[in-house]
């Protein structure tokens, strides 16, 4: 099977640096094009960025996305301290954006979003970012990508050497793992399991923490 391209959004969050990491090291892609509004701080012969400001300002016919089979979509931001029309922008018309012009230049692409687990398919759930999280997994799903994949980790370990690690997850790094093995995700895991279903697909559009650990074996 071919090496893939990707597009992947996040890098500078720890999700999404992680996520490039695992892909930078993982024959299975042969190009990534990271699309932030910071540079990554890294350099690698696969890897191209490009800096954009606002993600709703990309152009729906922009000819930089074109020539890729898979978007790893790694970007976002926590709902504490948010309400709930900020949070909405950000989540859910940011992400749909996106995901019209990345599709408007790759008709065959798969699209792999980092969504969360006990995120609220119904959209009348109490917790707002469950209910924005659901709503833009079901608007995804709706698209005409070759196959949408709504990614649903627990608690994720960063990759060895990560830079974009806030100070106040750091002690729960080893200790998570330990005492809640069932809802502990590596990076590398995440990663090799985006690759996995770009590739190969899978029965269901939603992966939650079992999922994504069978797939990156």
């Amino acid at each position: 099977m071919n090496p893939i391209k990707i597009i992947l959004t996040g890098a500078t969050g720890m999700v999404g640096e992680g996520i490039l990491m695992e892909c930078l090291e993982n024959p299975e892609v042969s190009e990534i094009l990271s699309i932030s509004r910071k540079p990554s701080g890294k350099t690698h012969p696969k890897l191209k960025e490009y800096l954009i400001p606002d993600f709703l300002s990309i152009a729906l016919h922009d000819e930089k996305l074109k020539g890729y089979d898979a978007c790893f979509f790694c970007a976002g931001i926590s709902s504490i301290g948010i309400n709930e029309e900020d949070y909405t922008k950000i989540t859910y018309d940011t992400t749909l954006h996106f995901a019209k012009a990345v599709l408007n230049q790759n008709p065959e692409m798969v699209f792999n979003y980092v969504s969360g687990a006990s995120t609220d398919s119904t959209e009348s759930g109490k917790l707002m970012w469950a209910r924005v999280k659901g709503r833009t997994e079901n608007d995804l799903k709706r698209m005409n990508f070759r196959g949408t994949y709504n990614f649903r980790p627990g608690f994720m370990k960063p990759v060895e050497g990560q830079t974009n690690v806030k100070w106040f997850f750091k002690p729960f790094i080893w200790i998570f793992p330990v005492f809640f093995q069932s809802k502990s995700l590596t990076l590398q895991e995440v990663g090799r399991a985006m690759i996995y279903v770009t590739q190969k697909g899978y029965p269901t559009s939603t992966l939650e923490i079992r999922d994504i650990k069978n797939l990156a074996l």
